[in-house]
């Protein structure tokens, strides 16, 4: 009863100053906010009491519509970054580098000193006299070491030791400064998603590179992988496993990072790029376009013949060109030796003694060079004549010139290489050699071919160009 007592005692005082009050002080004071009812009511239909109030159908949207700003942050760019092509052909340098390297590891028969293989520990080489000791005693136990060098010192092998030793951390260093920076890229959009799985892909390709390699040195520590008797060596078969993976590897890096050159290239000036374009797609280049996908694929293989040379130390025999021995090919009984063959059927004879008999392996590996030497000769030739000279784009006709220089320079490092037994500096020119013509051919055909994502951006940027210009 009281409380109600002083609640009129209250309103009666307070009443006259909030219910009488003149228009004037109204308007100087300022405005509450509505009660809460309102807020309710409006969306049911009735007006807002304020005119400053946004419609109903625009903060509908609002709250509806999703964030665009966050969305755009999360997408791939249509584009990857330059830096992202500048780093890939630096990488595709670095694989060129340890390829020539690991050719000088095999040439000087480095490659079986390090009989472990430890991913991470054998990144440090031994620090004390005793860690040298151990792994001299390890390469004691080897049969290279029994059959081929009973004699070595302790020094001798530190030599050969070293050798191994860098060119696995040369690996491992293109291993780290690949795949970190490719999560790196992922993570913060600087590439698009095509190219994002062509460097997972890379990636995955070159720790299965080191698992090759692995395996490779692993046919050279046992006995039962090679004939009794023989020169030990790692397998034919493997080391040129080891060395297409290389090859794929230094050749997917260096198409993708030419892609994005040439995509940020076409960009910047979309009108010549479209009738550049139209050019190569002209019917007159349809013939030669394949021809040159067709030599690139030529060079990988006779590379791959190469690398069964290498394994076979077939260039050790019939040091003469173009002949060999009496004639241009050995006896035939020399070239299908049954000695070879493993069943008693004689069904794997011909493969067999294609890809072990050293005679048959350098014959064949002559056969396939002196095809891409002619090829290449016969592709520049075609370049310059008829409807082909009249709408080849002159990047494909300088492409076209410097294969030839590149294949003439490779012919004459391997018939010097074999006249003169396999010395190691015209050896390791000559693998470096087989790498460098094959990136011309890739080259040659990289600017005969464009994707067709990469013409609708152009297509796409040139209407954005004209739409501003209007």
């Amino acid at each position: 009863m009281a409380f109600f007592i002083s609640g009129i005692r209250r309103l009666a005082i307070q009443g006259p100053s909030k219910f009488f009050v003149c228009n004037q002080c109204l308007r100087q004071a300022p405005r509450r906010p509505p009660p809460k009812i309102l807020s309710v009511i409006r969306p049911r239909g009735y007006a807002s009491a304020s005119p400053a109030a946004p419609p109903l159908g625009s903060v509908a949207k609002q709250s509806t519509a999703p964030r665009a700003p966050e969305a755009v942050k999360q997408a791939f760019p249509q584009t990857t970054s330059k830096g992202v092509a500048y780093w890939l052909l630096g990488s595709a340098a670095s694989v060129f580098g340890i390829v020539v390297f690991g050719g000088l590891t095999r040439l000087t028969e480095s490659g079986l000193s390090i009989t472990e293989w430890r991913p991470v520990t054998g990144s440090l080489p031994p620090m004390s006299q005793a860690d040298w000791e151990s792994e001299f005693e390890k390469y004691r136990a080897s049969p290279e070491f029994k059959l081929l060098n009973p004699h070595m010192t302790i020094d001798e092998f530190k030599k050969i030791y070293f050798m191994e030793w860098t060119h696995r951390l040369w690996g491992r260093f293109i291993g780290l400064s690949f795949i970190l920076p490719s999560l790196y890229f992922i993570a913060r959009r600087r590439v698009t998603p095509k190219m994002a799985v062509n460097l997972v892909g890379i990636s995955a390709l070159i720790g299965f590179q080191g698992f090759i390699g692995w395996w490779m040195v692993k046919s050279g520590l046992k006995d039962d992988l090679f004939a009794p008797g023989s020169h030990p060596r790692v397998s034919q078969y493997r080391l040129t496993a080891h060395l297409a993976t290389a090859f794929v590897c230094y050749s997917w890096m260096l198409l993708s990072g030419l892609a994005v050159l040439r995509t940020h290239r076409m960009l910047a000036d979309p009108k010549a790029a479209l009738s550049a374009i139209q050019a190569t797609r002209s019917p007159a280049l349809a013939a030669f376009r394949l021809c040159a996908a067709g030599l690139a694929a030529l060079v990988f293989v006779t590379a791959m013949s190469g690398g069964l040379v290498a394994g076979l130390d077939a260039g050790l025999i019939y040091n003469e060109f173009p002949k060999m021995g009496l004639g241009l090919t050995p006896p035939k009984s020399e070239l299908w030796d049954g000695f070879y063959s493993r069943k008693e059927d004689g069904s794997d004879l011909w493969w067999r003694n294609m890809l072990e008999n050293p005679s048959t392996v350098q014959m064949d590996h002559r056969i396939l060079a002196v095809t891409t030497f002619c090829s290449i000769l016969a592709l520049f030739a075609y370049s310059r004549t008829g409807r082909v000279a009249a709408v080849l784009p002159p990047s494909a006709k300088k492409s076209a010139a410097g294969l030839v220089h590149l294949v003439s320079l490779q012919v004459a490092l391997g018939i010097s290489t074999l006249i003169y037994l396999v010395p190691v500096p015209l050896a390791a020119a000559h693998q470096a050699g087989s790498l460098a013509v094959l990136t011309g051919a890739l080259v040659l055909a990289h600017r005969l071919h464009v994707p067709r994502p990469t013409v609708r951006m152009v297509e796409h940027r040139l209407k954005q160009l004209q739409k501003e210009m209007r």
